[in-house]
């Protein structure tokens, strides 16, 4: 039995695929308020904010006098365990907006006030269970009892209106089987994190001088240059003009395309010189000064499509308690391009963009998804030049033929877009591309932007934003977890190491590694006087395609010992013949 307010806008099994979906979000969103009530009981100082339900899970922001550590969870978990078995019902109530204040005010949890002022409220639903009250729409299962399978992951940081508060996630699960083997996949995940491996291969690291911001190592640079020129080849063959522009730039650039009033607390600002009015703010994006480009001179419809690419670095102030290794930093680049467009152009040029995309995400074996985000509530322009863009991108993604989903109403406030998500190794979704139609920054009211038609009329071109990897550090942070750190051949930092079982054969060896290396590749040679088996075993950590092992017959033979990551000895081979194997694995062209 479920338990529901009611009310008009809250969440009802309508909102789900089936009966089964719609029981799994409320035995969470039950399992959100129990894990409240347990820390309330063991931090009687505890102050809550909000705790909904989220994919395979759920969470509680909340505020303490102290910390709580992740070594505290389980404590917490017992607690939990309590209530549940005590079988407490869920009850919801409807009270006046006097009467909730003045019981969130003597209970001591000032964010609720917070929340009924924001939204507000002047008739408030309320949830209780045991002696837990909260504000909340619901829906619950009945009873406490029904909450069996759940486990606490971890504790971080999350952004609060007043600052910075504490988050807990869970997860809870209709079955004990369930619930096992979503654990075995966190576990799979923590063994795949890129934080992890990012230390262990030498890729990057991070700095407490520069929070976000990553240093990338040799290693680590090296993949990322990989990405970026095989994006530039292709970017190139399809007709796009490479620019570099200004990292810093004055406020003026930025109120008039509209992000100084709704971008800027996300920007880094500087004092500029004495004698020049107003701020100047590292680049969050790229857009605007690429319409400040095509801006540079008369255009013709012959010009168009102009597509621009631009892979310089942005920066943004996200809060730190959000920052995650490679997937959420402050400094990034993009392979962000800027494609303008006559408006009959717009579903063909969107056609080339799904097939970029779709070349890209093959060669790394992502599967990937197609969502079309259309007209929000707050839009602007022209219904009718929405219509017209929204049914653009959908006859080009028809025509495609690959499926997609609808996302009504969470277009940008500027057009209508696709967003391209991957799928990884282990079956999570990472957000990643997009294709974004702008009608507002090339028109009038922004950047003004004009090229001459075929029957000598000025008109406003259409801009596509588009992303293939999206940010560079996110997809290679994806990458490495997807990969589990064992790149392919094309792709590895590292491509062979040469190893010798004693001195006596560094010559021959020094040859191989010449011949590899005067082909282009990336190749190591160890000539270490260290016991073989130890060589190996720090070239398999290291993840490295193929170990080559030369000892007295290899060198008297002009033969190497081949061992394939993750497949082992593969026996001695001569190199010409290990050479042309590896070469068809080692170049790849998007």
């Amino acid at each position: 039995m479920i338990v529901e307010t009611g009310l008009e806008g809250a969440v009802t099994e309508k909102d789900f695929q089936s009966r089964k979906e719609y029981e799994l979000y409320c035995i969470r969103h039950s399992a959100a308020h129990v894990m409240a009530e347990a820390i309330l009981r063991l931090r009687p100082d505890a102050k809550f904010t909000v705790g909904p339900p989220v994919e395979d899970g759920f969470y509680y922001d909340f505020e303490t006098e102290s910390p709580i550590s992740e070594e505290e969870l389980p404590a917490i978990e017992a607690e939990m365990k309590k209530i549940c078995k005590e079988g407490h019902s869920f009850q919801c109530e409807m009270w006046s907006r006097d009467q909730a204040e003045t019981f969130f005010v003597a209970e001591g949890q000032p964010h609720k006030l917070t929340i009924m002022s924001d939204r507000e409220l002047t008739e408030c639903s309320i949830f209780r269970h045991s002696s837990f009250v909260d504000l909340c729409r619901g829906p619950h299962v009945d009873s406490t009892k029904k909450i069996k399978y759940f486990k606490l992951t971890s504790v971080s940081g999350a952004h609060w209106k007043e600052g910075m508060v504490q988050r807990i996630y869970g997860t809870a699960w209709q079955s004990k089987g369930e619930l096992k083997a979503y654990l075995g996949r966190l576990e799979e995940a923590a063994r795949r994190d890129h934080r992890r491996l990012g230390k262990e291969l030498d890729l990057f690291a991070f700095f407490p001088f520069s929070p976000g911001s990553p240093c990338l190592l040799p290693k680590g640079l090296v993949l990322y240059r990989i990405l970026q020129e095989k994006m530039r080849r292709l970017l190139a063959s399809n007709g796009y003009e490479e620019v570099r522009a200004p990292v810093l730039c004055h406020q003026s650039l930025w109120e008039t395309s509209g992000h100084w009033s709704k971008f800027r607390e996300n920007m880094f600002l500087v004092e500029a010189e004495s004698e020049t009015s107003g701020q100047y703010g590292l680049k969050p994006m790229n857009c605007p000064i690429h319409m400040k480009i095509f801006g540079l001179k008369k255009r013709s419809y012959r010009d168009l499509p102009l597509r621009i690419h631009d892979e310089g670095i942005l920066h943004r102030n996200e809060v730190s308690g959000s920052l995650s290794g490679m997937t959420r930093v402050r400094m990034f680049c993009q392979d962000d391009t800027h494609i303008f467009v006559a408006p009959e152009e717009i579903q063909e040029e969107i056609g080339r963009v799904l097939a970029i995309v779709d070349r890209v995400y093959r060669a790394f074996g992502l599967t990937y998804h197609l969502e079309l985000s259309t007209r929000p509530e707050n839009y602007l322009g022209e219904q009718d030049q929405w219509d017209q863009a929204e049914s653009a991108l959908s006859k080009a993604l028809e025509s495609w033929g690959k499926p997609f989903a609808i996302n009504e109403g969470d277009g940008a406030f500027y057009g209508p877009k696709i967003d391209f998500s991957v799928e990884d190794a282990i079956g999570r979704r990472w957000q990643v591309g997009t294709a974004q139609l702008d009608f507002q920054l090339p028109g009038p009211d922004r950047f003004n932007l004009r090229y001459i038609d075929e029957d000598n009329t000025p008109r406003h071109p259409v801009v596509i934003h588009q992303a293939t990897y999206g940010s560079m550090e996110r997809f290679l942070g994806i990458l490495i977890e997807s990969y589990a750190g064992a790149f392919p051949v094309w792709l590895s930092p590292v491509q062979v190491r040469i190893l010798t079982i004693s001195e006596k054969f560094s010559e021959y060896a020094q040859q191989v590694h010449e011949s590899i290396r005067s082909r282009g590749y990336r190749v190591e040679l160890d000539l270490r006087n260290d016991k073989i088996g130890k060589k190996i075993r720090e070239s398999q950590l290291q993840k490295i395609p193929y170990t080559l092992v030369i000892g007295a017959k290899e060198a008297e033979e002009s033969t190497v010992a081949v061992r394939r990551y993750g497949e082992g000895d593969q026996g001695a081979q001569p190199l010409a013949s290990f050479l042309d194997k590896f070469e068809s694995e080692a170049n790849l062209e998007y």
